[in-house]
């Protein structure tokens, strides 16, 4: 990933598993959001391919690529909900851009996925009209307004505060349970992280490139290396009985 000849990111290889929680983590400026725009299709790698079950996602022609992007539901961190739409209008607007689907089925649909955030009764609210965190599950409704197979979250814990950041952990959780989809967070709360990731993926912002994948958890007790072992305890110090020696030995050559 690179900006002009700016390299954000090297070398990096994953796979996000069908019906997984997968969280891109690491500090500050280390290409979280940059990687989430790769794998929306904002923006084409530097070099490298995108695969989505086999199709080059940046390579695709026009229809393919419009396919791939209709099994997808993006929630931006600020929800980018349409300020002049009522909470209904929002979460109807892709349905009605995608699919033929009459007014009153669309009406049905829209109160549905509303109801699911918890929302139901504010159809006719406008976005400055209820709090961060209602904004956040509206936006929710409407990336998941046409039943995605993937769903990409950016930092959706951000402004919240921690007891409404950890309904809407409660809420991505029970979306994995009850329709089975893959999803996708760019994260550094760690409250969050460890609560709803099956994997995460950790970006080093030193070295360029991935450093960890995996549990978060195990990452934690048995970290690959001290910038690993420092994002998740939110610590200064090292922990050297658990980073491995390679790990050590070029720290120290640094």
């Amino acid at each position: 990933m690179a900006y002009r000849s700016l390299v954000i990111m090297r070398d990096l290889s994953f796979q996000v598993r069908r019906g997984e929680i997968f969280v891109i983590m690491g500090g500050s400026g280390s290409g979280k959001s940059t990687l989430l725009k790769h794998l929306i299709g904002l923006k084409k790698p530097a070099a490298g391919t995108i695969l989505f079950e086999g199709d080059d996602f940046g390579e695709a022609d026009a229809p393919t690529r419009k396919g791939i992007l209709r099994r997808m539901g993006v929630l931006y961190q600020n929800g980018a909900l349409w300020s002049g739409l009522t909470l209904a209008e929002n979460v109807a607007l892709p349905i009605e851009e995608y699919t033929s689907l009459p007014p009153e089925a669309i009406a049905e649909v829209v109160s549905l996925k509303l109801a699911l955030v918890g929302l139901r009764g504010f159809e006719s609210f406008y976005p400055n009209e209820i709090s961060g965190g209602m904004r956040k599950r509206a936006a929710l409704a409407r990336a998941a307004a046409l039943d995605p197979e993937v769903l990409f979250f950016d930092e959706p814990s951000s402004g919240l505060d921690p007891i409404t950041a950890s309904r809407l952990d409660d809420l991505i959780l029970q979306l994995r349970e009850s329709f089975g989809t893959t999803i996708v967070v760019v994260s550094h709360d760690l409250a969050s992280i460890f609560k709803i990731a099956d994997r995460a993926l950790f970006l080093d912002i030193k070295q360029k490139t991935m450093t960890a994948l995996g549990d978060p958890g195990d990452l934690r007790d048995h970290p690959p290396s001290e910038e690993v072992h420092r994002f998740l305890t939110r610590s200064s110090e090292t922990a050297p009985s658990s980073i491995p020696e390679q790990h050590r030995k070029t720290r120290s050559l640094r």
